[in-house]
């Protein structure tokens, strides 16, 4: 991420552009994958209000380290 757009709320909108046009579509739940480590997106995803369902371990592989992964989901009304 490029350091002059952290902390600009880009992320926040982005969420709450896509719970409005999935609650315009009668779509009741989100889900995403993020790597345990990102905790950036992790804080986001928790502030949206998604919540971690469950973990994958060793999930990806990445420059030959193993990683966690956070299954997220929120529900809508």
């Amino acid at each position: 991420m490029l350091e002059e757009y952290k902390g600009k709320g880009i992320g926040t909108k982005l969420f709450q552009n896509i719970e409005e046009w999935a609650i315009k579509h009668s779509i009741s739940r989100l889900e995403l994958t993020v790597v345990k480590q990102n905790e950036a997106g992790v804080g986001l995803y928790k502030k949206m209000g998604y919540e971690i369902e469950g973990t994958k371990r060793n999930s990806l592989i990445i420059n030959s380290n193993s990683f966690d992964e956070y299954y997220m989901a929120k529900l809508l009304s």
